[in-house]
């Protein structure tokens, strides 16, 4: 497998799945005992495989396009590889309706079971920090402990996987229910599921539910 292909290929899904746009937002993908970014501010339409950022996991980077320099969020993707070996991917997303709700610092509740698919019970929004910050991956490692994806105040998506398509996977999934929690909002207050009913549904997630799985 080519890494640093599927790591452009994931980006461009992303875009194209509506999740993001442009250059905003970055990816990784842990290779060895490193990782590979995306670089910053380079259109992912246009971007080639020697544009694609090394990285060991002590932070010394490289790139063999010499004008290119990792995201400036590397620090949060180092963060969470290393601090999480069931995580092999990780995508952050200026998405719509995740960042709508992290602009107003909302978690989302358990109400629909689908929010199991993030891991846990509910998709934390993590406290606001300036970007780029260790401030701010301090705060997202907080808001994943124990999931796989989060909020990001005022700022977006964080969603992880085993690999870039779980990761990806994980963070259309919880787009589309940070859009669904809104429209619901709009209506009226949801009924959030208990955290005993909670605990069944994820234990049905780890038994094989999922995605490729009949629901």
């Amino acid at each position: 497998m080519n890494a640093a292909k599927d790591l452009i290929k994931t980006a461009k899904a992303m875009n194209a799945s509506g999740l993001n746009h442009g250059s905003a937002g970055n990816l990784s993908v842990r290779v060895g005992n490193g990782l590979l970014l995306t670089p910053s501010g380079l259109d992912y339409a246009a971007m080639t495989e020697d544009e694609v950022v090394r990285m060991t996991m002590d932070g010394k980077w490289s790139c063999d396009n010499r004008d290119m320099k990792p995201t400036s969020e590397w620090r949060f993707h180092l963060d969470i590889m290393a601090a999480r070996a069931d995580i092999g991917a990780v995508i952050h997303a200026h998405s719509p309706f995740a960042t709508a709700l992290a602009c107003l610092r909302r978690d989302i509740p358990a109400f629909h079971y689908m929010v199991a698919v993030a891991g846990g019970k509910m998709v934390a929004c993590a406290d606001y920090a300036t970007f780029g910050s260790a401030e701010l991956s301090e705060n997202v490692m907080r808001a994943l402990d124990g999931r796989l994806a989060c909020l990001m105040a005022n700022h977006g998506l964080m969603a992880c996987g085993r690999d870039l398509s779980h990761a990806l996977a994980v963070a259309i999934e919880v787009e589309e229910l940070a859009a669904q929690y809104m429209r619901a909002l709009q209506v009226g207050e949801p009924i959030i599921l208990d955290d005993e009913e909670m605990d069944r549904v994820l234990e049905k997630f780890k038994a094989g539910y999922g995605y490729g799985s009949s629901r």
